[in-house]
């Protein structure tokens, strides 16, 4: 019981504090193409790969106590940081589940923006085309963030660098 939502409390325990549902999403999807045991099922949205279980388990979690969300009036929107709350803490500590590698992904994953991780998980999400055709697709689907071609190989690069770090110890 709960297990899927143990693995993501874990997520959120070991980046400490994740500012924005937006960078909570892309961070599990991401982990999720890298291997890493979530379950929840993604489409493509307007800020790239959305997972509606995702919300709700967030919600639950917030509900149940597990997981404190903090609303912040940030210029024109509302900004959100998640945390685990003590409650959350004792009973990851009990339910902790086995996920080798996961603090350095996420802790990594946790120190990037949002835009980068919203194109991060955009290539990701079309990971069975061939790299011009990908960056054709966030060129269009993304034209309001202007990424540039430097934005797409960086991108993939770090898409590397990530699966470098998991196959370490897989």
């Amino acid at each position: 019981m709960l297990k899927d939502h143990a693995k993501l409390m874990q997520a959120i325990a070991v980046s400490g504090e994740v500012i924005g549902r937006k960078k909570l999403q892309k961070m599990i999807f991401i982990a999720k193409k890298l291997s890493f045991p979530f379950c929840e099922k993604f489409q493509f949205h307007f800020y790239g790969p959305y997972s509606e279980e995702l919300t709700v388990r967030v919600e639950e979690l917030c509900n149940m106590g597990f997981l404190e969300e903090v609303k912040e009036k940030k210029g024109g929107y509302f900004q959100y940081r998640y945390t685990l709350t003590e409650g959350g803490t004792e009973f990851l500590a009990e339910n902790q589940p086995e996920i080798p590698r996961i603090q350095e992904c996420f802790t990594d994953m946790n120190s990037q923006n949002a835009r980068f991780l919203e194109l991060v998980s955009t290539v990701l999400f079309f990971d069975n085309l061939p790299k011009e055709e990908v960056q054709e697709k966030v060129f269009t689907l993304k034209s309001k963030q202007r990424y540039t071609v430097e934005e797409v190989d960086s991108a993939y690069q770090y898409i590397a660098e990530l699966k470098a770090k998991t196959e370490v110890s897989q």
